[in-house]
Order: structure tokens, then C-alpha cells, then sequence
């Protein structure tokens, strides 16, 4: 699979995942192996089972569902970045993520390293750029 293709794929299966809290549409994407990193100083999620743990633990924590926009993503080689922007509502309130993903890609087209660098503000702030 081709990775603009792979990459398209991806925001899109997480915009509609996302809102619907389905974890595994999402883990779908992932190789066997593959990791994902939620956040740059944290443990990574180990395989479809790690992502799955902390994609479920994260879905649990909204209180209704996220909104969530991908910019079109920018592709070099197996790699490709893809920014975003989600309207989330927890107990404590809304919050604006505002963050790029970082994807490498398989053969197949499976995401076999995800890193994600995102920003949080409190409230949410209306989707930029025209999306």
C-alpha cells in the first residue's frame, strides 16, 4: 500500500474512531508489533494490545463524544505527519487538543510507530484553518 494512501486511511478511520469510541477500528491500523506513543515522555503502547488498553482507558474518561479534524497528511518515504485538532468534553470539563502525529508505516500499510505531540487548552476553541 502506498503510504499517502496508508496515511489518508489513518485520519480518516481516527476522525470517525475517535467520535465513536471505537478502539478497534483504530487498532486495526496497527502492525502486530507496532507502537504508539500518547505523549513524548511516557511509556509506550506496546502492540494492538497496548494501543487497545490505552485507547479504551482514554474513551472512558469523555464524558461525550470527541470531535476531532486531521489536516491532509504530509507524506516522505514511509513516514507522514499528520496534524489535528479535537473538541474533547471530560468531568472537568472541555478541552481543545490541539497536536500532530507522527507515522511510520509497513509494507501493508500498517502503522508500525505512532508518536503523538499535542497541546491542551481549557475550553474549546473553534476548528482552525477552514476545517
Amino acid at each position: 500500500m502506498h503510504v499517502h494512501e496508508a496515511a489518508l486511511r489513518w485520519t480518516q478511520v481516527w476522525t470517525t474512531g475517535w467520535a465513536q469510541q471505537d478502539a478497534e477500528a483504530i487498532v486495526e491500523l496497527q502492525a502486530e508489533d507496532g507502537v504508539h506513543w500518547s505523549t513524548p515522555f511516557g511509556s509506550p503502547h506496546r502492540g494492538r494490545a497496548g494501543l487497545r488498553k490505552y485507547l479504551q482507558d482514554a474513551f472512558a474518561s469523555e464524558v461525550e463524544p470527541t470531535r476531532a479534524r486531521f489536516a491532509a497528511p504530509l507524506v516522505q518515504g514511509e513516514q507522514a505527519a499528520a496534524e489535528y485538532w479535537a473538541l474533547c468534553r471530560y468531568d472537568s470539563g472541555p478541552l481543545t487538543i490541539s497536536g500532530c502525529t507522527m507515522l511510520r508505516f509497513d509494507a501493508r500499510g500498517l502503522v508500525v510507530e505512532s508518536r503523538d505531540y499535542s497541546y491542551v487548552t481549557p475550553g474549546h476553541v473553534p476548528f482552525p484553518f477552514g476545517w
